[in-house]
C-alpha cells in the first residue's frame, strides 16, 4: 500500500485527554438526539412515524425532481420519493396527516395529473404504514443496533482480549452517536435508510479499529516488557498511512455518491461521509486510549486484591 506518511512518531496517547473531551461532547450530542428521536421531537420518517405509500405509474419516464417540485407546489409536505425508472413508477411516502388513504392518493393523483397530463399518471398501489407497523420497525431498529453492538463486543473479545472488545464497542457506539447527533442538528429525516447507514458506519469503524488492534497485538508479542502505552503509540504510527489511504479512498467513493447519486441517497451518503471521519478518528483517539485506560484499571484491581 502507498505510504503517504513514513516513520511518524506522533504521541497519540499524549493527546488522549483532549480527544476524550471531544468524544464526550459528540457522544452527549448523540444521546440528546437519541432521546429527542425517541420522544418524537425530530424529523421522523414515514417508516417510523406512520403514513401512506402511494405508487404512481407514468406513461413515460419522469424526473424525480420535477415530481417533488410539483407536489410541493400542490401543497403536499412531509413526503419521501423513490424512483423506479425501469418501470416508469414513483413511490411517494407521506406522513400521517389524519386523512383517508383514498383522499391522500386522490390528492397526489390530482396534483400530478395537472402537472404531467401528457404522461397519464395513475395510482398503481396504495399502502398504509400504521402505528403498529411503525412501532414494530422502531423495535426492530433498536434490536438491530443492540445485536450489532453485542456482536462487536463478542468478536473483538474472542479475537483479542475482553478489554479490547469493550474499547472497540465504546468507539463504535461513539461513531454512531456522533453521526446521529450531527444528522439531528441538520434536521435530516430519520428513516430506514439512515438506520442502514448507521449500521454500515459501525461496520466500517470496527474494521478500521481491528487493523490497529492487530498491529498492537503483534507488537505486544515482540515487546513483552514495554509499557502498553508505548506499544499502542508505535502501532498507531505504523498503520497511520494505511488508515489515511483507506479513509481517503472510501471518502472519495462516498463523496461521489453524495454529489452525483441524487436526492434519494444523499442523506445516506452524507451519513457515510461523517462515519468515515469519525471512524478514522475513533480508531486512533478513542479505541486505542481506552485499551490503555482499561489496562490501568485492571492493574489497580489486581494490586488491591494482592494487598487484601
Amino acid at each position: 500500500m502507498i505510504e503517504l506518511i513514513k516513520n511518524t512518531k506522533i504521541d497519540f496517547m499524549g493527546l488522549r485527554k483532549y480527544a476524550f473531551a471531544v468524544t464526550a461532547v459528540m457522544a452527549l450530542l448523540g444521546l440528546i438526539a437519541l432521546i429527542q428521536i425517541a420522544l418524537g421531537n425530530a424529523n421522523i420518517g414515514v417508516d417510523f412515524a406512520g403514513g401512506t405509500a402511494v405508487q404512481i405509474k407514468f406513461a413515460q419516464s419522469v424526473s424525480l425532481h420535477e415530481v417533488r417540485v410539483a407536489l410541493e407546489q400542490g401543497g403536499l409536505n412531509d413526503f419521501e420519493l423513490q424512483d423506479m425508472p425501469t418501470e416508469n413508477k414513483v413511490l411517494i411516502k407521506t406522513k400521517k396527516q389524519g386523512g383517508t388513504l383514498g383522499g391522500t392518493a386522490e390528492a397526489i393523483t390530482r396534483i400530478l395529473s395537472e402537472k404531467f397530463s401528457a404522461m397519464k399518471p395513475v395510482v398503481d398501489s396504495i399502502t398504509e404504514v400504521g402505528p403498529k407497523v411503525s412501532s414494530r420497525l422502531k423495535q426492530d431498529a433498536l434490536w438491530a443496533i443492540m445485536l450489532a453492538t453485542l456482536g462487536i463486543l463478542g468478536y473483538i473479545a474472542f479475537r483479542f482480549q475482553f478489554r479490547f472488545g469493550v474499547a472497540a464497542t465504546i468507539a463504535t457506539l461513539h461513531d454512531v452517536l456522533a453521526v446521529l447527533g450531527i444528522l439531528y442538528v441538520l434536521g435530516t429525516e430519520m428513516n430506514l435508510i439512515i438506520l442502514s447507514a448507521l449500521l454500515t458506519i459501525a461496520g466500517y469503524s470496527l474494521s478500521d479499529t481491528v487493523v490497529v488492534f492487530d498491529r498492537v497485538r503483534e507488537n505486544m508479542k515482540i515487546a513483552v516488557k514495554e509499557p502498553l502505552e508505548n506499544i499502542i503509540n508505535r502501532s498507531v504510527n505504523e498503520v497511520l498511512s494505511r488508515t489515511i489511504v483507506t479513509g481517503i479512498a472510501t471518502f472519495l467513493s462516498a463523496g461521489a455518491l453524495f454529489l452525483f447519486g441524487g436526492e434519494l441517497i444523499r442523506d445516506f451518503s452524507l451519513a457515510i461521509l461523517l462515519g468515515i471521519v469519525f471512524g478514522t478518528y475513533s480508531s486512533i483517539f478513542v479505541a486505542s486510549p481506552l485499551v490503555v485506560l482499561l489496562g490501568k484499571v485492571k492493574s489497580k484491581e489486581i494490586e488491591k486484591k494482592g494487598e487484601s
